[in-house]
């Protein structure tokens, strides 16, 4: 004992005297709560000096315990041991029910009647093992906060270039319209800025707010393991405090993105032509795509109104978007009847259908889709909870109508070209409906403009 230095009774991570030390299958040696941290933060079991794996679990250290113990003891100043300010009498137990050190004479009194007790290096290793567990949800909790404060961050940088994109589309179609439409073109950049502005603000608040939890959590880990370094007889008066920090730190459930985070450019940029028609004659997409909806495979027009399959592209997983070359329109129906009608041309694997608003919020909203579609020269169709059925359909239909009669109960599909009916699914829909498309070809779907004419009437 006599000839170790402190330098050799020092752990090689935090470079201090080792404080429950373990042993590796490596015969190196570390602090029990030094290791468990650096295996946490780099995700393995190996050496933090030799980089050689351990597959067990890491034995105490008793010799060198011991010794770092005596060197401890020569160090310190003499100093009497802690007494219990009622009783002055040594602290030789731990109360287990009041959660701190007790006296002997503590023990036998009335206030500690029917209370477990435990010696003082016992308790402190099994609130140390507790501890340690609360310490690890509090890392993990931290880790999971960082990630998804980086899946937001990028969220709201798609949100800038959603409206940049959506700016620039505004523009280009005011080009068109001249010095006529200069006040409606600033109205509409006024709005969206306004739109990004609001939502941009409301990501940067959920950032802020995770930030500042995350900030919580470092200093109640922090503090943590300040306590679990500690000797035992100061563990053990600061543990009931630090419990009560922990504790004030709650473990947040996995965030989660809101529905609505991301520009609505459906509202910017469909119909946009047709919402100034006061000044000119212009066409009407019967349905405006919803790019919120678009699965990252598929490729929408700017104009929002024709669909083909490209490559995957990054775009946040927010709570709309569909997967499988799918796409909803941004407007759903509740009442009446319409229609739209779709040039499929030359592609080869195409679905039309309608999807009911309740089946947005389920996993698997692909079995709740009423649809037809074109598979490989095959045409089928199918409903919710079917499976699906062959058609025989005359001919190679270059154009679909598909017609919505909700107050009838009725979804229909045709050749507008040759009039020519194709299949009726009859149901009474009970939720608003919105249009369903989807195709896995570089072909595009595209929804054909609705002629529009304007008739101003006469004031009486």
């Amino acid at each position: 004992m006599a000839s170790c230095s402190e330098e050799d009774l020092c752990c090689p991570v935090c470079h201090d005297v080792f404080t429950d030390p373990v042993l590796l299958s490596c015969s190196h040696s570390f602090c029990r709560i030094c290791l468990h941290s650096w295996w946490t933060q780099t995700q393995s079991r190996q050496c933090p000096v030799c980089r050689v794996s351990s597959e067990f679990k890491p034995a105490g250290n008793l010799v060198l315990k011991n010794l770092c113990e005596a060197f401890r003891q020569r160090r310190a100043t003499p100093a009497s041991p802690p007494v219990c300010s009622l009783h002055s009498d040594a602290l030789r137990l731990f109360c287990l029910d009041h959660q701190q050190p007790a006296c002997l004479v503590c023990r036998d009194s009335e206030k500690h009647r029917g209370h477990e007790f435990r010696p003082l290096d016992e308790a402190a290793e099994l609130l140390r093992e507790e501890l340690l567990q609360s310490l690890q949800d509090l890392q993990d909790n931290l880790k999971g906060c960082r990630l998804f404060k980086d899946k937001w961050a990028q969220t709201a940088a798609h949100v800038r270039v959603q409206a940049r994109r959506t700016e620039e589309g505004i523009q280009k179609h005011f080009k068109k319209l001249r010095l006529l439409l200069e006040e409606e073109e600033e109205a509409r950049i006024r709005a969206l800025r306004k739109e990004e502005k609001v939502k941009s603000l409301l990501m940067e608040v959920q950032v802020e707010a995770l930030s500042r939890h995350m900030a919580d959590l470092a200093h109640a880990i922090q503090s943590t393991e300040e306590v679990l370094k500690a000797s035992d007889i100061s563990f053990l008066l600061g543990y009931k405090a630090t419990v009560e920090l922990v504790q004030r730190c709650p473990l947040l459930a996995p965030p989660c993105l809101l529905p609505g985070a991301l520009i609505d450019e459906a509202k910017h940029l469909g119909n946009l032509s047709f919402n100034v028609w006061s000044k000119m004659k212009v066409c009407s997409s019967p349905v405006v795509l919803d790019p919120n909806t678009a699965a990252s495979d598929l490729l929408l027009s700017p104009s929002l109104s024709s669909l083909h399959c490209g490559d995957p592209q990054k775009l946040p997983d927010n709570p709309e978007r569909l997967r499988y070359c799918s796409v909803l329109g941004s407007e759903g129906f509740s009442s009446g009847s319409r229609y739209w009608d779709v040039e499929v041309g030359d592609n080869s694997l195409w679905e039309l259908g309608v999807l009911e608003d309740s089946a947005k919020r389920e996993n698997d909203i692909y079995s709740r889709i009423w649809r037809m579609g074109f598979y490989h020269d095959e045409y089928k169709t199918a409903f919710p909870s079917s499976e699906f059925t062959e058609l025989a359909v005359k001919g190679c239909p270059r154009t679909v109508r598909v017609k919505l009669d909700l107050d009838r109960g009725q979804l229909t599909f045709s050749d507008p070209d040759t009039n020519t009916h194709i299949h009726t699914f009859t149901h009474t829909f009970r939720d608003k409906v919105f249009p369903f498309f989807s195709t896995v070809d570089d072909a595009p779907l595209s929804i054909v403009p609705a002629k529009v004419s304007v008739t101003v009437g006469r004031r009486l």
